[in-house]
């Protein structure tokens, strides 16, 4: 293992113990807030799932920053979550679901820390909106119409 190898190693292990150390803060585990073992046992190990892949994020992007020239303020887990945020789906026409907008650069640059591309984002959002639209087909085949309801009042 060559030097930068050990030090990438290392700060991934000192970035997970200082996770844990602040996940009083990061998660919200100051308090509780549960009713009982069971319910604090769960919320614990959603804790503690959530922490191991926000890890995996930050070594994906620390690994994207290492191969890029120059530092970027959106490769952060927080900054490069926010900007991820911004990919949305909307209804078009009343009827079927498309991406809002175009993927952006600077998501380009973030998937592509995570081995993905603009295809993976709009063959993933085509399939969505296929789902979407079958699911509120079934619901609007389930709902009765206006007028179909009898109304039993005095009868």
């Amino acid at each position: 293992m060559s030097a930068s190898q050990a030090l990438i190693q290392y700060k991934g292990r000192d970035i997970s113990e200082k996770l844990f150390q602040s996940d009083k803060t990061f998660i919200g585990s100051k308090s509780e807030r549960v009713q009982s073992l069971q319910s604090m046992s769960s919320k614990i190990f959603i804790e503690f799932v959530a922490l191991i892949i926000r890890n995996r994020i930050y070594n994906l992007l620390k690994e994207q920053m290492i191969r890029m020239e120059t530092k970027q303020k959106y490769m952060t887990v927080s900054a490069a979550i926010r900007e991820l945020e911004k990919i949305e789906m909307v209804r078009r026409n009343g009827r079927h679901y498309k991406l809002d907008h175009a993927v952006t650069r600077t998501q380009k640059l973030i998937l592509n820390s995570f081995g993905l591309d603009e295809t993976d984002i709009k063959k993933s959002a085509e399939e969505y909106g296929k789902l979407l639209n079958s699911s509120q087909s079934y619901i609007n085949k389930e709902a009765p119409e206006d007028g179909e309801e009898e109304d039993n009042r005095g009868n």
